[in-house]
């Protein structure tokens, strides 16, 4: 009763909730403030030797196990196995994976012109590669483009405003590619962080950019519980999503890849991550779904660095520089929803759209992507 008293007298009856939250963010995200000096170089680490190529593999590869059971055959999973399904959430873990080593990169090339021209080599050709494939396999099922509603939608589709227009809403699941709409997302972040770079105070900026943080996961809490007309359309903004990017911004400023909590421990990590998962969920999730996804989010962060920089190099030797992540994210749905569209659905199982889908991303690496990428120019020394 004390603390329902406190949190009414710092926003009255209608606010409580408002107020626990804010003050459960603060509890998650300042202590790193304190952990500031146990953070400091231990050791010599590179930072560009990671397992970075790796975990984006792990990331992409759950969002096509979560649309598998969303879109090809539906099933409701108990509390238990959805936890484990989304153990290892594949758009959380791109948004700070992305976070972490965009805002490293835009640190060590303050030529504005070098960073973007990155980002859309990296981004863009393997999207448009990506839409190609998608409207030759769209027509084979019957639908035509040759409408000017295709010539508005395609020109959009190429500089990453991605929709479904209308004369795709009733193909496949609903959505010619439901896994795209976190491109535009990404490409907001891209723009928005040099932004954020210039506008923050240089001496403070870790606490600025955790003030951030605090301020876009309330923003994210909001979009969460409360109904508008407009969420459809925020929800393709930044302004929901950009507090995990900046946990991944925070992450690379502490430098915690050089720290002995992080460096080598992933085993201990990935231990108290599962604790929390499979313990504190079926307690704190009936109270506050939100508070909890938050904490969650905030260890798996801690975790994934750690993972990056365990045994790192070890990405490296299994995949051999291929990352074929991307291909993996953007091909997949339209793969989905072609399956759907021609009733294959009882005739294909998960192993078959994993091995279709991890194809289709080998090729988009290998014939598209791989060659941009050899034209970015480098950024980020192998030591720091």
């Amino acid at each position: 009763m004390r603390i329902e008293a406190v949190f009414k007298s710092i926003g009255g009856n209608q606010n409580i909730h408002t107020a626990k939250l804010t003050v459960f963010l603060y509890i998650i995200f300042l202590p790193l403030l304190k952990l500031r000096r146990l953070l400091k170089q231990t050791q010599q680490v590179e930072f560009k030797v990671n397992n970075f190529d790796l975990l984006r593999l792990m990331a992409a590869t759950q969002v096509v196990f979560d649309h598998f059971f969303q879109h090809i055959h539906p099933t409701k999973l108990g509390f238990y196995l959805n936890e484990t399904l989304y153990l290892f959430p594949g758009v959380p873990v791109f948004f700070m994976v992305s976070g972490y080593l965009i805002s490293a990169s835009l640190e060590r090339n303050h030529d504005l012109g070098t960073y973007f021209k990155n980002r859309a080599l990296r981004i863009f050709p393997g999207l448009w590669g990506c839409l190609f494939i998608t409207i030759i396999a769209i027509s084979l099922t019957g639908i035509s483009f040759l409408n000017m509603e295709a010539l508005k939608w395609l020109p959009a589709q190429m500089i990453g405003i991605i929709y479904t227009p209308g004369f795709l809403s009733n193909w496949g699941f609903g959505s010619y590619n439901g896994a795209l709409w976190s491109i535009t997302v990404e490409l907001q972040f891209y723009i928005v962080l040099p932004i954020l770079y210039m506008l923050v105070p240089k001496k403070s900026i870790v606490y600025w950019f955790l003030g951030l943080i605090v301020l876009f996961a309330f923003v994210n809490y909001l979009f969460q519980t409360q109904h508008y007309s407009f969420k459809k359309a925020m929800g393709y903004t930044f302004t929901p999503h950009i507090y995990l990017f900046l946990v991944g911004v925070v992450f690379q400023k502490l430098q915690l890849f050089k720290s002995k909590f992080i460096f080598n421990k992933a085993h201990y990590w990935v231990i108290a991550y599962l604790l929390f998962v499979y313990t504190i969920s079926p307690i704190l999730i009936p109270v506050s779904e939100a508070t909890y996804g938050y904490i969650k989010y905030a260890l798996l962060g801690f975790t994934v660095i750690s993972m990056a920089y365990t045994l790192p190099g070890i990405a490296k030797k299994i995949l051999r520089t291929n990352d074929i992540s991307y291909g993996i994210y953007i091909y997949h749905g339209l793969i989905m929803g072609v399956i759907v569209q021609e009733k294959l659905t009882g005739s294909v199982n998960l192993a078959m759209v994993l091995a279709m889908t991890y194809v289709a991303a080998f090729l988009s690496w290998i014939f598209i992507e791989k060659p941009f990428i050899k034209r970015k120019e480098k950024t980020i020394k192998e030591t720091l």
